[in-house]
């Protein structure tokens, strides 16, 4: 799986946020996106430690996005809520193989890997949107 539910959800927020341009409850999001609320939750802080969206308790408090959409990468979730792009773990008895280095299929594996995590890079959330709006979504 390239990209986990947790990113998925956290582009889904995103996308809302961005292009609500104000301030917006968890329960909306969670209502509006579907989403369960432990998810979005844990979606949200984990937005908020990194500097994706600020946050303001209480009544009438919410969520707000901070960066721009254009600057907001695909890579930069998925390394917030999936870690790094990895495709090519060979695992034998819990260790990692003792022939990942010389193994053909492994370095065609890494190849793989470096060109997906290159197309991802390159795609931003202002992307996402604009894409999401020229087909209806």
């Amino acid at each position: 799986m390239l990209i986990a539910r947790s990113t998925d959800y956290a582009v889904r927020a995103l996308k809302y946020l961005a292009e609500k341009r104000e301030e917006t409850s968890a329960a909306e999001l969670t209502r509006v996106l579907s989403i369960p609320w432990p998810f979005m939750r844990k979606i949200m802080q984990s937005l908020g430690k990194k500097g994706l969206v600020s946050s303001r308790k209480g009544p009438g408090g919410g969520f707000r996005i901070l960066k721009s959409p254009g600057e907001i990468k695909l890579t930069e979730l998925i390394n917030i809520f999936q870690g790094p792009v990895c495709l090519n773990e060979c695992i034998f008895k819990k260790k990692v193989c003792p022939h990942k280095k010389t193994c053909y299929l492994s370095k065609k594996l890494g190849e793989i890997e470096e060109h997906a995590y290159l197309v991802l890079s390159k795609i931003t959330l202002k992307e996402i949107i604009s894409q999401s709006r020229a087909k209806g979504v």
